[in-house]
C-alpha cells in the first residue's frame, strides 16, 4: 500500500506519499480501506522531531491517529462489525490506503467520509474533557481555544449536554464560535476579565485545549483549581488544575458511539477543509500556523 511517511526529522517537506508494508488487525481491532484520515497536531510534533527527547530518527515514521473508511478485515474477538461496514475512529498510523482502528463507531449513512475522519481524536478528547469536568445542563463551561478541531466539537458536546459555553479565538473566528454556540472572547492578555464579564462571574469549568493562556490565570476563572481541565499544557498540575493525556481515563469506544449520534442528529457539525495525500504537506503547513478553523483532512 501506499502511506505518508518521513525518514527524517524536519518539516513538512520531509512528508512522502510512498510504498509501506500493509498493516493487518490483532485481536480486537479492525482494518479498513480509508477514504479519508485527519490532521492532528501531534502529528507535526512527531515528524518535527518535538516528540524525539533528542534522539536521531530510527527507521520509517508514520502518521495519523483517526480516519474513516470501509472494514476490510476483522480481528479476533471482534463483534458488532463486518467487513463492508462504514465506520469512523481512532488508530496508528491511518494517514495510508489501509489502517487499522482500535477504536470504532459506524459512519452515519448522512455524514461525509472527511467530516466523519474528522471526528474521531477530536471526539474522543472532547468527550472525555466534559466527562472528567462533569460538565452538565445548566453549568457554564469555558473552553480556551474552541475555534480548532477539538475546541469547537467539545462547544457543541457541551451545547447537546445543555450546558453554557463561553470560547476564546481571535476575533476572526468569532463568527465561527457564533455559529457553533458559543458566546466568543478574544484571546491573549486580559482574557480571565472577558471571560468573567461574558459569565457574570465565575464558570463552573474550565477546558484548556490550546495551553496558551497562563495555568493560573485559567485557575482564577474557577470556583476550585481542580475544576481546570488541560490536554495541551503539561505542567498545569503544579498549580492544581489537572491533566489528560488520554490512557486510563479514556473511554472511546463509549464516546466515538456519542459522537456518531450527535453527528447523524446534525448537533455536532465539523467544518473541514480537505486536501489530497499528496498535497500533505501544504496541510500541514496550515496546522502548524495555528489558526485552523474546524479541521484538515487528508483524502486519497
Amino acid at each position: 500500500m501506499r502511506a505518508l511517511q518521513y525518514t527524517t526529522y524536519g518539516g513538512p517537506e520531509v512528508l512522502r506519499w510512498a510504498e509501506a508494508p500493509d498493516p493487518h488487525p490483532g485481536p480486537g481491532q479492525i482494518r479498513i480501506v480509508v477514504r479519508a484520515a485527519s490532521v492532528n497536531p501531534i502529528d507535526w510534533k512527531a515528524f518535527s522531531g518535538a516528540m524525539s527527547g533528542g534522539e536521531p530518527m530510527a527507521g520509517t515514521g508514520y502518521l495519523g491517529y483517526d480516519a474513516a473508511g470501509v472494514v476490510d478485515e476483522v480481528g479476533d474477538g471482534v463483534t458488532g462489525v463486518s467487513v463492508g461496514d462504514d465506520v469512523f475512529g481512532r488508530g496508528r498510523n491511518t494517514q495510508a490506503e489501509y489502517a487499522v482502528l482500535d477504536s470504532w463507531a459506524a459512519k452515519p449513512a448522512s455524514i461525509d467520509w472527511a467530516v466523519a475522519a474528522a471526528a474521531g481524536v477530536a471526539g474522543e478528547t472532547a468527550e472525555r474533557g466534559l466527562r472528567l469536568l462533569q460538565v452538565n445542563a445548566g453549568d457554564t463551561l469555558f473552553v480556551d481555544g474552541g475555534a480548532g478541531g477539538v475546541g469547537a466539537v467539545t462547544v457543541q458536546m457541551a451545547l447537546a449536554r445543555g450546558a453554557r459555553v463561553i470560547a476564546s479565538a481571535s476575533e476572526a473566528n468569532h463568527d465561527y464560535l457564533r455559529e457553533i454556540g458559543a458566546t466568543p472572547v478574544r484571546y491573549g492578555q486580559g482574557l480571565a476579565g472577558r471571560v468573567r464579564a461574558a459569565a457574570g462571574g465565575p464558570v463552573d469549568a474550565v477546558f484548556d485545549v490550546a495551553g496558551k493562556t497562563p495555568v493560573q490565570e485559567l485557575i482564577s476563572l474557577a470556583l476550585e483549581p481542580s475544576q481546570v481541565l488541560s490536554i495541551a499544557n503539561f505542567t498545569a498540575g503544579q498549580a492544581g488544575a489537572r491533566v489528560s493525556g488520554g490512557g486510563a481515563d479514556s473511554h472511546p469506544m463509549q464516546a466515538l458511539a456519542q459522537v456518531a449520534e450527535l453527528l447523524a442528529q446534525n448537533k455536532l457539525v465539523l467544518k473541514v477543509q480537505t486536501f489530497p495525500f499528496d498535497r500533505a504537506a501544504e496541510a500541514y503547513r496550515t496546522s502548524q500556523s495555528g489558526h485552523v478553523r474546524g479541521k484538515l483532512v487528508l483524502v486519497p
